[in-house]
Order: structure tokens, then C-alpha cells, then sequence
């Protein structure tokens, strides 16, 4: 393909968006293969013999493994050409979904998660890459929205594969793992067929002057998009960030890990009807990602608010919503419990475009980099906290009180977003 017709490729708009189409596929494979474990995790646990401490650690060996990845590809994806590390991580993550439905015992799914969660950390670096690429700022919080949302597909999916795939004969749950996993390959190859070596690179260039690694030189960004990455760390705008999603992090996994344990063991939920309510768990969570976007871009456009102040109220409204964890142990089994768990998950998954968006917004030439430093930070501090709710639920048999603090724990970004993002905080240059 020409460099004009690669240019004029990337012109059109709608090629743009069909691009942050597939990476919402490649969002949707990362959480297929990362839930299924959860889906199951009843019938894991009780057929390997685990506590729900030890199911603990295998979701802390993730976290470990996905922040030590984070790192690594955050670099490698400011390094090398999205074009062919994005495909290599994809693909090395389904293949420990498939090898994981073989494992035998704690230490052999421990290996295959910790495997998982180091390869699939290499999506994010590379998936905001393409989008700070591909779309406008006032664009991207919507084209992160859609990036996220998958994350909802994903989960709703595949509880709906287990329940299928998931007989009363024990270890079913393992070809469900096998089918899962094999999934990616099939985005590997759209993706090769359907992009072309130069295409991120020439998108790169026609916003901003990018060179030809991919490097940003001259993207003005509004604040520190020219900063050099010690200085970048060294500001208040960093550390707002990284608290945000401190808090994000901790309401979004703590209810992906246990919800299912809490619906069938803390409020006795059979496994088919807990399956079928997890798939509409994670549609709510769809629906708040997307309305973020949109709320966002309504903002932008009806009423001339900032991009910035835009993300900001759209993640203090989701704030609120997550806040209705409160009332979890007021609430027994029934209708009005779950409508609360519906508005949480609404809640959780909204504050993720806004963070992706402000981590944009920190450095045009390090956004691999930071993003990679940011995950390494986030998994390193709250992965423990799953051997911590297990261990707890072990001692009192409840979930409730975990669920409570995690769903306000989101507020934390809010109170440090107020405190240390100067709006008139300088650059540092490199």
C-alpha cells in the first residue's frame, strides 16, 4: 500500500472507528480469558480441593504477574511497532487459556494465571497507543469507552459458554477453558489481514508529527505532553492519576473476582442463575462505560465544557453509583440486592474511560510507558487485597463487608484530583 493511500486511509473517519472496533475485540478476548477462572471458581476450588484463600492467591499471582507485564510492554510499546507486539502478547495470552484448562492442582493454575496475567497486560499499553494514534482529543474518551466495554463483553459472554460447556461431569469446566482461549487466534489473524506494517506508524505521523518509532515529537497536549518521564513522575498530576486508579482498580476487581462466590455461597444463588446474572452484571457494566462516553462527549459539545472537566464529572458521577455498595448488607437474597450490584457495576466500569483519557493527558511522547508504569503500580498494591478478602471471608463467612469498602474506594481519585492536579502546573522539558 502507498504512503498516500495509507494516508488517505487513515483520513477517513469511519476507518478509525472500525479500528477501535477491533480493539474492542481484543478488550473482549483479554476479559473472556481472564473470567473464566471466576466463572468456574466454585467448581475449581471445590474439584482442587482450594480454600478460598488459596482462590485468593491465584487471582494475587495474576495481579503480581499482570503488574511485572505492565512494565515490560509499557516500554516495549514506546520501543517497537504496535503493528506486530500487539498480535505476539494477544497471542501468547490465549495460549495460557488454553494450556490453563490442563493444569493439574494449585501450582499448575497458579503457573498458567501468573503466564496469563503477563501476557495480557501487554493489551493496554498497546490498545492506548492506537487510540491516542487514531482519534482527536475530544474523541477519546468515547474511543476509550469503546476500547473498555469489552472488557463488559467479554465477561458476559463467556459465563454464558461455561454454563453451556459446564456439565455435571467433573472437570467439564476445562474444555470451557480450551474454548475460551482458542478465541484469540482468531483476532491475531483479523488483525494481520486487516491492518498493514506502516498503518499505526502512518496514523502516527498525520496527528502530530510522530516518528517513525512511533514517538511523539510535537503533539500538544496541554500540559505535560512534553515532559520528560522523570518529571512526568516527579508531578502532582502523575500522582493524582495514579491514586484514581487505585481506587477504580479495587471496585472493578474486587467484584469481578467474587461476585460470583458471594451470589452462590454468601447469598445462596444456584450456579446457573448466578452465571445468567453475571452475564447481565456485566451488561450493566457495558452500559455505564458507554454512557461515560457519551456523557462525556454531551459535555464537550452541548455546553462547551473542557475534555478534562468533562472526565472529571463523568467519574465523580460514577462515583455515586458504585456508592450504593452501602446498602449490600442491609439486603438479603432477591430482586433489590441484585438491582444494587446493576448500579454498582454501571458504576466501576464507567471510571475507566476517564482514567485512560487523563493518563493521555499526562505526555504525548510516553503514553506506553506510562501506562505500563501505572498498571505496575496499580497490581502491585491492590492484588494482595484478594488473599486479604479471601482469608476474611474464611474467618467470618460474609463478603459483605469487602464489597462496601470496595465500592467506595473510587473517592479516593476524586479527593486526589482536587488535591494535586494543578491546572497550571509547568512542563518540565527534556
Amino acid at each position: 500500500m502507498s504512503s498516500n493511500a495509507t494516508s488517505s486511509r487513515f483520513g477517513s473517519g469511519s476507518w478509525k472507528w472500525w479500528v477501535t472496533g477491533l480493539l474492542l475485540l481484543a478488550t473482549t478476548i483479554n476479559y473472556m480469558d481472564r473470567v473464566t477462572l471466576a466463572s468456574a471458581s466454585v467448581r475449581v476450588t471445590k474439584e482442587l480441593g482450594l480454600s478460598d484463600a488459596q482462590y485468593g492467591h491465584l487471582e494475587l499471582a495474576f495481579g503480581w504477574a499482570f503488574a511485572a507485564g505492565s512494565l515490560v510492554f509499557g516500554f516495549l510499546a514506546d520501543r517497537f511497532r504496535v503493528y506486530l507486539l500487539y498480535p505476539v502478547v494477544l497471542g501468547a495470552w490465549s495460549l495460557m487459556g488454553v494450556v490453563a484448562g490442563w493444569s493439574e492442582g494449585f501450582w499448575g493454575l497458579i503457573v498458567c494465571r501468573s503466564l496469563l496475567g503477563f501476557f495480557e497486560a501487554g493489551h493496554w499499553p498497546c490498545a492506548l497507543k492506537t487510540t491516542f494514534a487514531l482519534l482527536d482529543e475530544k474523541d477519546r474518551t468515547m474511543g476509550n469507552s469503546v476500547l473498555q466495554s469489552g472488557a463488559s463483553i467479554g465477561a458476559v459472554i463467556t459465563p454464558q459458554i461455561m454454563k453451556l460447556m459446564m456439565t455435571e461431569q467433573p472437570g467439564s469446566w476445562r474444555m470451557a477453558f480450551v474454548a475460551v482461549g482458542g478465541v484469540g487466534f482468531l483476532w491475531v489473524a483479523a488483525w494481520l489481514v486487516f491492518l498493514r506494517p506502516g498503518g499505526l506508524r502512518g496514523a502516527s505521523m498525520t496527528r502530530g508529527g510522530w516518528d517513525a518509532a512511533g514517538v511523539a515529537g510535537g503533539v500538544g497536549m496541554g500540559g505535560l505532553g512534553q515532559s520528560g518521564l522523570g518529571g512526568i513522575l516527579r508531578s502532582g498530576r502523575f500522582w493524582a492519576v495514579a491514586l484514581l486508579i487505585l481506587g477504580a482498580q479495587a471496585v472493578w476487581h474486587v467484584y469481578r473476582v467474587w461476585l460470583m462466590k458471594f451470589l452462590q455461597t454468601g447469598r445462596g444463588y444456584p450456579e446457573k442463575g448466578a452465571l445468567d446474572f453475571n452475564s447481565l452484571y456485566f451488561l450493566a457494566t457495558d452500559a455505564g462505560c458507554i454512557t461515560a462516553g457519551l456523557v462525556s462527549l454531551w459535555l464537550v459539545r452541548r455546553w462547551a465544557v473542557s475534555a478534562h472537566d468533562a472526565r472529571r464529572t463523568v467519574y465523580a458521577g460514577a462515583c455515586f453509583l458504585t456508592s450504593f455498595s452501602v446498602w449490600i448488607p442491609w439486603l438479603g437474597k432477591g430482586w433489590p440486592l441484585l438491582a444494587v450490584l446493576l448500579v454498582v457495576g454501571a458504576g466501576a466500569l464507567a471510571l475507566f474511560p476517564c482514567y485512560y483519557s487523563f493518563v493521555q493527558e499526562l505526555s504525548a511522547a510516553h503514553v506506553g510507558r506510562l501506562t505500563g508504569l501505572l498498571s505496575l503500580w496499580v497490581w502491585a498494591v491492590t492484588s494482595p487485597m484478594h488473599s486479604f478478602f479471601g482469608m476474611l471471608v474464611d474467618r467470618t463467612g460474609s463478603y459483605d463487608a469487602g464489597l462496601v469498602v470496595a465500592g467506595l474506594a473510587p473517592w479516593l481519585g476524586v479527593v486526589a484530583m482536587k488535591l494535586f492536579w494543578r491546572r497550571n502546573e509547568p512542563p518540565v522539558m527534556v
